[in-house]
C-alpha cells in the first residue's frame, strides 16, 4: 500500500479560520505606494493599513460582501478598499506575483479528504488518531471485543445482549490512542453517511470462527466497502471448541474478501474477546493501517465534526455526543450542528470527565444546544452566536432545497453524468429472490463496462428490497435493481422519500437493456409497475367460475380489471385479473382504503385466509435526457 497525496484547494470565504494570521511582510515602492500580499484577512489589511477594521467592512458591507475581520479577501478586493481610503497601491513586480505563497503547506492525504473538510491554507497538521467503526453480525461478538479492549462490562448491561445505542471509547495502546464506535449495526453507520457525514478511518468487521460469514456480515461488508474504508477482519471466538477458522476465510473469499493470507489486501486478526488472545495484535494491525492512511489534522483551528448520538436529558437539556475530527472544541464556542446552533455550556469525555477541551480525534458529551441535534449530523464552531445562527438557518434551507429537489441517482441521470464526464462510475445494489440468479446478472453487467463507464455493485443478495438496501443507496448514492423479488412496504416508503430509483425486472435481459440504454441515452418512455393498493383476505367464498376472496382493504385502493398479485408469507404465489368486485350485493368499480369488499379471482387461484392481495397499476413516464 502506498500513500496518496491530493493537493489543496484554497479554503472558502466563509470557511476561514478565525485565528489571525500574521500580516505578511509589506513592500513599499520607493514613491511610497503599496504593494499588497496575494491574499490577507479583512483583520490583516487593517494592520498594514494602520486603520480601524470598521473603516474596511464598511465599505466591503457596501459593495455586497459581508465579512468579519478574519475573513479572507484577494489582493484585488484589497486594493479596491486601499484606494477607496485614500492609500496609492501598485502592481506587483513580475517575481513577487509568479512567487509561491510563504506559507507552503504539504498536500492533504485522502484520509484526511474523506471526512469532507479542507484544511485551510497554512494548517499546523499533526498525526491524529484513527477513528475506527467496529460493525458485523448481530452476536458475532462486537461489543464484547471492544468491552476486552478497553476493559468494561457493556455487553453484559445491555438488553438481551444487543448493542441498543452507538457509543465512542478510547483505547490506549503504547503512546497512542484509537477512537473506537460501537454502533447497533451497519445501518446507523451508513445512516451517518446519508447525512453527509465521514466520521470513520477504518472498519472493523467481526466474524464469528465457530459462525462464520453471516448474511449480515456481508451486508457490514457492503456499506463498508461502498463508504471506501480499509476493511480489517477480527475473527472472533477462535477459543471455542467447534471454531473453524479456514472455513471463513474461504467464506470471506467468496463474498470477495480475500485475505492477505490468501493473496489479498485485507487483514486478518485471530481474537478472542472471552481470552483476551490476539487484542494487542489487533491494535497493532489498526495502528499499522493508520499509519498507512497517514490520518492527520490541525488542533489549532476552530473545531468540526459529526453528532453521533444525541437524547435530551432531564438535568442537562438536550446533550450530544460528537466526534471531534479537527480542531479543538472549548467551552464557550458557538457552534452549529444541522439547522441548530448554540453554545458549548460544557465538555464531558465519555466516560463522564469533565473537560475544557476537546482536540481532533476524540468524542465529548457537550450541552448548551437549544434543541436535539440528529445523529450524522456536521457541526462546526462559528465565529460567534450570529454567525452560528445564519449558518444553521443556511442548513435548513439547503435540506429544503435537497427533499424538494432530490438529487439522488436515477437512470435518467446516467446519461447526463456520463456526457459531462462526471459520471465514470454507475452504483447498483442488486437484489433477487434467489443467490443463484446474481451471477448472471453480475455478468451481464460486467458486459456493460467500458473504459468511460465502470459498473460498481456495492451488493448483491437474494431476498426482499429492504429499508436497510433503501438506506445503503440514499448514502452512495446507488440504484437498486430488483429482479423476480419485491419491496417491503416500509422499503418502498424510504424510496420514496429518499427518492431513491428502484427498478423491478422479471427478465434478465430487459434489466440489462434498461442499463445499457441508460448509458447510452438511448432510454425509450419507462413503463414501470406501481402497487396501487393492498387487500387482506379475511375469507374465501364459493362462486361461478370465480373464487371470491372477502377482503379488507389495507392500503390504496381496489379496481375493477386491475392486475393482482397473490402474496403469501412475503413470498409471490400466484398473479391474476381483479374479474368482478362487489361491495355488500353491488357490483362496484373502486373501493377505497378501510372499506370490506368481495373480490373475485379465477377459478385455478389456491388463497387462503390471511393473504396479501397486491393490486398492480403501471405508469408511464417521460425520460428526458
Amino acid at each position: 500500500m502506498t500513500k496518496q497525496r491530493k493537493s489543496v484547494r484554497p479554503v472558502r470565504p466563509d470557511r476561514a479560520d478565525p485565528a489571525p494570521r500574521p500580516p505578511k511582510p509589506l513592500q513599499v515602492h520607493e514613491t511610497g505606494v503599496l504593494v499588497l500580499p496575494p491574499s490577507m484577512t479583512v483583520g490583516e489589511l487593517a494592520q498594514i493599513l494602520k486603520v480601524n477594521p470598521a473603516d474596511i467592512i464598511n465599505p466591503l458591507i457596501r459593495s455586497g460582501v459581508f465579512a468579519t475581520m478574519n475573513q479572507g479577501i484577494d489582493r484585488e478586493t484589497a486594493s479596491l478598499i486601499a484606494t477607496e481610503l485614500g492609500f496609492t497601491v501598485a502592481e506587483p513586480e513580475p517575481e513577487e506575483a509568479e512567487a509561491a505563497p510563504e506559507e507552503v503547506v504539504e498536500a492533504l492525504p485522502a484520509a484526511t479528504k474523506e471526512i469532507l473538510f479542507e484544511e485551510r491554507v497554512g494548517a499546523k497538521l499533526e498525526t491524529r488518531a484513527p477513528i475506527v467503526t467496529v460493525m458485523g453480525h448481530v452476536d458475532h461478538g462486537k461489543t464484547s471485543l471492544l468491552d476486552a479492549l478497553r476493559k468494561t462490562t457493556v455487553a453484559a448491561g445491555e438488553r438481551g445482549g444487543i448493542t441498543q445505542h452507538l457509543g465512542a471509547s478510547q483505547v490506549k495502546r503504547g503512546d497512542r490512542s484509537i477512537l473506537f464506535l460501537d454502533t447497533p449495526g451497519h445501518e446507523a453507520f451508513t445512516a451517518m453517511r446519508a447525512r453527509g457525514a465521514r466520521v470513520t478511518d477504518i472498519a472493523i468487521i467481526v466474524v464469528a470462527a465457530d459462525d462464520g460469514v453471516m448474511p449480515q456480515t456481508k451486508e457490514a461488508i457492503s456499506h463498508a466497502r461502498a463508504a471506501n474504508v480499509p476493511i480489517i477482519i477480527a475473527l472472533n471466538k477462535v477459543d471455542k471448541p467447534d471454531a473453524n477458522p479456514d472455513r471463513v476465510k474461504t467464506e470471506l473469499a467468496e463474498s470477495n474478501v480475500v485475505i492477505e493470507a490468501y493473496g489479498g489486501d485485507v487483514p486478518l486478526v485471530a481474537v478472542s474477546a472471552r481470552t483476551g488472545a490476539g487484542l494487542d495484535d489487533l491494535l497493532d494491525m489498526i495502528l499499522l493501517v493508520a499509519d498507512l492512511g497517514d490520518y492527520k489534522a490541525d488542533p489549532t483551528r476552530p473545531a468540526i465534526g459529526t453528532v453521533i448520538e444525541a437524547q435530551r436529558d432531564k438535568g442537562r437539556g438536550p446533550i450530544a455526543t460528537v466526534i471531534v475530527q479537527t480542531g479543538t472544541l472549548r467551552i464557550g464556542d458557538a457552534v452549529v450542528a444541522g439547522a441548530i446552533s448554540g453554545k458549548v455550556r460544557s465538555l464531558e469525555t465519555t466516560d463522564g470527565a469533565r473537560v475544557k477541551a476537546s482536540g481532533p480525534s476524540t468524542a465529548v458529551v457537550i450541552s448548551g444546544l437549544p434543541e436535539v441535534p440528529s445523529s450524522g449530523d456536521v457541526f462546526r464552531v462559528a465565529t460567534d452566536e450570529r454567525e452560528a445562527r445564519d449558518m444553521a438557518e443556511s442548513a435548513k434551507n439547503e435540506a429544503t432545497a435537497a427533499r424538494d429537489g432530490g438529487g439522488r441517482a436515477t437512470m435518467e441521470e446516467l446519461y447526463r453524468r456520463i456526457q459531462s464526464g462526471a459520471g465514470k462510475e454507475v452504483r447498483v445494489i442488486l437484489k433477487s429472490d434467489v443467490a443463484g440468479s446474481l451471477g448472471a446478472i453480475e455478468h451481464q453487467l460486467e458486459k456493460l463496462q467500458s473504459d468511460e463507464v465502470r459498473i460498481n455493485v456495492l451488493m448483491s443478495a437474494a431476498g426482499e428490497i429492504t429499508e436497510n438496501d433503501i438506506l445503503l443507496a440514499s448514502a452512495s448514492d446507488a440504484i437498486v435493481l430488483g429482479f423476480t423479488t419485491t419491496l417491503t412496504p416500509g422499503a418502498r416508503r424510504m424510496a420514496d422519500n429518499e427518492k431513491v430509483d428502484v427498478r423491478l425486472y422479471e427478465i434478465i435481459y430487459e434489466l440489462a437493456d434498461d442499463m445499457k440504454a441508460a448509458i447510452e441515452g438511448m432510454l425509450d418512455p419507462e413503463k414501470s409497475e406501481t402497487i396501487d393498493g393492498r387487500a387482506e383476505v379475511k375469507q374465501i367464498f364459493p362462486g361461478k367460475g370465480v373464487v371470491i376472496a372477502g377482503c379488507v382493504v389495507r392500503e390504496g385502493r381496489v379496481t375493477r380489471g386491475s392486475k393482482v398479485r397473490l402474496m403469501r408469507g412475503g413470498n409471490v404465489v400466484a398473479t391474476d385479473v381483479v374479474e368482478s368486485l362487489r361491495r355488500f350485493r353491488d357490483d362496484v368499480r373502486e373501493v377505497k382504503e378501510g372499506q370490506e369488499c368481495g373480490i373475485g379471482l379465477g377459478p385455478t387461484i389456491t388463497i387462503q385466509e390471511g393473504d396479501i392481495l397486491e393490486i398492480l397499476g403501471e405508469q408511464s413516464t417521460r425520460r428526458t435526457l
